[in-house]
């Protein structure tokens, strides 16, 4: 009995005894009728197809594959890190993964929104967007890129053996600070509490503080409460309360949000109710 690999024509045994210089091949037989080759700790090489031969004449022969599989991972130097991006601008986020079989890259977002494709605008048409819960290739190009596209991106790279692996990227999306105000007038009765609010919109995510029109900054403390609320990556709410509202109290209150890209203020003028009796 002979053992060869066809594509090489590398001879592996004969009989008992192991040709090859491979420590990995061994053979084995039962009552010299059914004869096995054994290769353990199997390598990407030993795939491919092997034959027995028979000795007789004429010779007899049987074919068989071995294939072997292995499972994805990922291609560190071909495969994108965190990026930043100013908004309106474009990125491309690439995963490569080896294996085998080849494995496949699908795309989603860590939040479970939408990824949104574009498609460029031409002359005669307006560009198109598209949302898909995930997206196929190992290149997601993402265009005039906005700010609530910003977030971690997943992508899992799969061939059918297990395990499938997945790498996270965060896309930071850099924009200049916006400040809304739901109410720029806001009127209250004498010794009540007073809130007053502004929703902030910034990437790097900005400083933020109250200043009254005397210049003080305003702080915690016995008469106020400064709050600020983490609302995603890049909006915040900015709450002042003002405890038992006083005449001295009456007049404006900026809130400031400022980062590397620059400053943004808002105005909100507090005035008293006076009932007459």
């Amino acid at each position: 009995i002979g053992w060869v690999k066809a594509d090489t024509k590398a001879i592996q045994a004969i009989n008992d005894h192991v040709v090859i210089h491979n420590p990995r091949v061994s053979v084995s037989h039962v009552d010299h009728t059914m004869w096995n080759l054994h290769v353990k700790n199997v390598h990407e090489e030993d795939r491919g197809m092997y034959m027995c031969q028979i000795n007789t004449d004429p010779m007899k022969s049987q074919l068989g594959y071995m294939d072997v599989v292995v499972p994805p991972d990922f291609i560190n130097e071909d495969t994108s890190g965190d990026v930043m991006v100013p908004e309106g601008g474009t990125v491309k986020l690439t995963c490569r993964a080896r294996g085998y079989p080849e494995p496949h890259v699908l795309w989603r977002r860590e939040d479970n929104a939408d990824i949104v494709i574009k498609e460029p605008s031409g002359v005669k048409t307006r560009g198109q967007f598209y949302g898909f819960s995930s997206y196929q290739g190992e290149i997601l190009k993402l265009t005039k890129i906005m700010r609530s596209e910003m977030g971690s991106y997943l992508c899992i790279a799969s061939n059918g053996v297990p395990p499938s692996v997945s790498k996270r990227i965060m896309v930071s999306v850099h924009f200049y600070p916006v400040i809304q105000v739901p109410n720029q007038l806001v009127g209250a009765p004498l010794g009540t509490q007073v809130t007053i609010e502004c929703f902030v919109e910034a990437s790097p995510k900005s400083i933020n503080y109250w200043v009254r029109d005397t210049g003080e900054m305003v702080i915690s403390s016995d008469k106020y409460e400064v709050k600020l609320i983490t609302r995603s990556f890049f909006e915040m709410h900015m709450i002042l309360v003002i405890k038992k509202f006083q005449a001295r109290d009456v007049g404006s209150y900026r809130c400031i949000a400022k980062n590397s890209l620059g400053e943004v203020e808002s105005n909100i003028r507090l005035y008293g109710e006076f009932f007459v009796h």
